[in-house]
């Protein structure tokens, strides 16, 4: 199983892979900076885009870096692009179980549609 360390949209919700060993990156299975994770963690979106850009090469279709920079985008208020980048992680032929911080085990396409209906209730809410 393919496992991701992603940030959820709005509701800030942090899923995490399935390793059972504390990861020094929150990018498992990845090349640090990938997904651009701890750089959405700490809050440093640019940080986050770059990485997110610079690997597209490698994951351009991957769901985990498409919601990672749905997430970035929305942050950097360019919700149309943030809403392209989860429609096409739900749509995407790849898919695979993320893990809640809390525990819970969620597929990626149901993290990218919940994602994305973050997004839209943050864009009504204005």
């Amino acid at each position: 199983m393919i496992t991701a360390k992603i940030l959820g949209s709005a509701a800030g919700i942090i899923l995490m892979g399935s390793a059972a060993v504390a990861q020094p990156s929150g990018e498992i299975g990845y090349a640090q900076g990938a997904l651009g994770y701890d750089a959405l963690v700490s809050g440093n979106n640019e940080l986050a885009l770059q990485q997110l850009q610079a690997s597209e090469e490698a994951h351009a279709t991957d769901p985990a870096r498409l919601i990672n920079l749905g997430q970035t985008y929305a942050r950097l208020g360019r919700t149309g692009d943030a809403a392209r980048m989860f429609t096409a992680a739900m749509q995407s032929n790849r898919n695979f179980d993320l893990v809640l911080a809390n525990g819970k085990v969620i597929n990626s396409r149901d993290a990218a549609e919940l994602a994305l209906q973050n997004l839209n209730h943050q864009i009504a809410a204005r």
